[in-house]
């Protein structure tokens, strides 16, 4: 079982997990890698063999230092300039073929991890979204994706590189004297762990500010969205007040992030001149004694002054590493959720029917307790069925289970008679449509939004269904008409026009089944009366389960279902209901706390 959001306390900043387990969450990326392997392998090798041939120039000047410069003899000097010009430009080139081969592989990588932790999402069910915030998941399809194509693109070739580079330096200044590469091999350890451990503080901090960045704006969106409701409470200086203190917390962190970035450059700068000038000091005694040449010093130096950024870089990368593991895991922790509504390996597509839905000893429930304990209700096709209950009855699952936004735990639901579970998803959610209570807007046109289900819809289709549910006169007055872009969750509507375009949106495929979960509940007194006889020569020919809560809306019904405490408990013409059952007349005279 994977971590739910409220278990995962540990950063992927904050968190310093061990090699081993660091491999082990960088390893569950092969499925991606493996595609992109010889383009990821061929950068690599450009860039240690750039790396060598740079770390080689040391050595040739060695040899115009003892050569050319002591002998007094410059026959060899052109070619030895020659030779160093040529390392250079190998150097420069290697390092643009690096950039190119691991761009497109890693974007690509990147873009498809992207596409199936999308697609996945979609495949989850309801439940997972109710648990998971929003922001959790869109971290991880950005951020997190992020730092893992970085890693992959930059600090994992490098961690490899840099590492080999620098033995090989240690090598080679060992071979021009043992003295020499002794002092670097003693100073590299320590050099690497204290950046190291700089780096995981500073970027556990960093992670820390990240959030309490986000907190502050938190604040700062609701006091901005919330401003009539807290000047009308009075509220004003204790939201001021909260909002003071979380900034001055962030900016003691920023302080902190400051201080920590300031070592890091201290010890980035002490520690290669403090192992230059060891060299140096040590070189100078070699030279003075006759025990090196002034070309071993000169080389020595140089090798040093050139492994400064792959030894200084090892800390920071190991730091990104373990980032990119911690990223890994979060992008496992959703993708390794297993659907639980899929198709069944039986899975058929049931041909075309009246639409008969029958609940039969249905039963749902979760966290241990039941929501539906036994509903039996059968609706006839073409006919209109209004579901009417107290909070908490169970309406809004009721609907749920219909096209299978959520499963049973116990009974059947059957469309055709067959039941659900059996049905292919597709074949099942082109049958059956679904308006709900809380309509959900993209932040795209009008027709885009009303065609969601029906992509290849024309405008005939799109204006006709925009009829139904009430919505040409408003769509009309909009600046572009059907091509008005409405903002993010239709912001720059009102709550009703939401609601009457999600409504024309179910509508518009003409869908054999239709469940509308309280579809009226925004609209005013004027405009549910023109939707209402707009909707009775949809509901007519189609099979409708409607919850309600007005009179009016429960009217629109051929048959009304009362629902108390998860069970069906008696069905019935509205006129009737209202005559016999006195729960019934609480309900609709509010009597009774409605949803």
């Amino acid at each position: 079982m994977s971590a739910t959001p409220d278990e995962e306390q540990a950063t992927p900043a904050a968190s310093t997990p061990a090699p081993a387990a660091t491999l082990a969450a960088l390893r569950r990326l092969a499925p991606y890698i493996r595609p992109h392997r010889r383009a990821l392998l061929g950068s690599l090798v450009a860039a240690l063999v750039g790396n060598l041939a740079a770390l080689t120039i040391p050595l040739v000047t060695r040899g115009i230092v003892d050569g050319p410069i002591t002998r007094g003899d410059l026959s060899a000097l052109p070619w030895l300039v020659a030779g160093v010009l040529a390392l250079g430009l190998l150097e420069a080139l290697l390092l643009l073929l690096r950039r190119r081969l691991v761009a497109r592989p890693t974007t690509r990588i990147e873009a498809t991890m992207r596409a199936d932790l999308y697609a996945h999402l979609q495949r989850l069910p309801i439940a997972f979204h109710d648990r998971w915030p929003s922001g959790q998941l869109l971290s991880r399809a950005v951020q997190d994706l992020s730092t893992i194509r970085r890693f992959l693109a930059f600090a994992g070739v490098f961690l490899v590189v840099n590492t080999v580079t620098a033995v090989v330096g240690i090598v080679v200044l060992g071979s021009l004297s043992w003295l020499l590469g002794a002092a670097l091999l003693v100073l590299t350890p320590a050099f690497v762990l204290l950046t190291l451990r700089i780096e995981r503080r500073y970027a556990a901090v960093t992670r820390r500010a990240q959030d309490q960045t986000g907190d502050l704006a938190t604040i700062v969106e609701e006091s901005a969205l919330g401003v009539r409701v807290l000047r009308s409470l009075g509220r004003r200086k204790e939201i001021a007040a909260r909002f003071l203190a979380d900034a001055r917390t962030l900016r003691g962190t920023e302080l902190h992030k400051v201080r920590l970035r300031a070592a890091l450059w201290c010890v980035l700068v002490l520690l290669p001149e403090a192992a230059i000038t060891a060299i140096l000091a040590l070189g100078t005694y070699g030279v003075a004694t006759g025990a090196l040449t002034v070309g071993t010093l000169v080389a020595g130096v140089t090798i040093m002054t050139y492994l400064f950024w792959p030894i200084a870089s090892l800390g920071f990368l190991l730091t990104e590493a373990g980032n990119a593991a911690a990223a890994t895991r979060r992008f496992w922790e959703v993708l390794d959720v297993e659907p639980a509504i899929v198709d069944a390996p039986d899975a058929v597509s049931p041909p075309p029917g009246g639409g008969r839905i029958e609940f039969r000893g249905v039963r749902f429930g979760f966290g241990g307790e039941d929501v539906l304990r036994g509903v039996d209700l059968t609706i006839e096709p073409g006919e209109t069925m209004a579901l009417v209950g107290a909070t908490g009855s169970g309406k809004t699952v009721l609907t749920s289970l219909v096209g299978r936004l959520a499963d049973v735990t116990g009974g059947q639901v059957l469309v055709d008679g067959v039941d659900v579970r059996r049905w292919r998803l597709a074949d099942l959610r082109r049958v059956v449509a679904t308006a709900f209570e809380d309509p959900v807007l993209i932040s795209a046109s009008v027709r885009e939004n009303v065609a969601l289900g029906v992509p290849d819809a024309s405008d005939a289709q799109v204006w006709e269904a925009l009829r139904i549910a009430g919505a040409t006169g408003f769509v009309e007055r909009l600046p572009w008409g059907l091509d008005t872009r409405i903002g993010e969750q239709g912001i720059s509507l009102s709550g009703g026009q939401r609601q009457r375009l999600a409504l024309a949106r179910a509508v518009i495929g003409r869908p054999p089944v239709l469940v509308l979960d309280d579809p009226l509940s925004a609209l005013d007194v004027h405009t549910e009366a023109e939707v209402e006889a707009a909707l009775r020569s949809v509901l007519g020919g189609v099979t409708s389960l409607v919850v309600a809560h007005r009179p009016s809306t429960v009217q629109l019904a051929d048959r009304v279902a009362l629902l108390e405490a998860g069970r069906v408990t008696a069905v019935g013409r509205h006129t009737d209901l209202l005559a016999d059952n006195a729960t019934y007349r609480d309900l609709l005279s509010g009597e009774l706390v409605r949803s």
